[in-house]
């Protein structure tokens, strides 16, 4: 079951804040995305609040998290961006629906 965590950044109220926060997420998408058992690492900005962002981090399982939080990288993302966000990054965790097979809708 594929395990997903999406995120939520909100920064400062400062263009130069949100123009940092979002080259950090590309660099770090960049980066997460060629990490052992992740299928993806999506970031994006949404279309009407430009301070707000979310990343999307797909895991083909729970436990392959673990590469993520190994990965070096991450020692140095979270003390990097935290300066530049209003208020504290929101993780809501998912396991993605299996849609391989037909279902009866009643």
């Amino acid at each position: 079951m594929v395990y997903t965590l999406v995120c939520t950044l909100y920064t400062l109220d400062d263009p130069a804040c949100i123009q940092k926060v979002k080259n950090k997420l590309i660099e770090a998408s960049r980066i997460y995305s060629k990490d052992k058992e992740t299928l993806s690492w999506l970031v994006m900005q949404d279309v009407k609040d430009p301070r707000m962002f979310k990343v999307v981090e797909r895991y083909q399982e729970e436990g392959s998290q673990k590469y993520h939080l190994a990965n070096p990288y991450q020692k140095t993302f979270d003390p990097w961006v935290m300066p530049f966000l209003a208020k504290p990054i929101e993780v809501l965790r998912h396991e993605e629906l299996d849609t391989s097979k037909d279902v009866e809708v009643e």
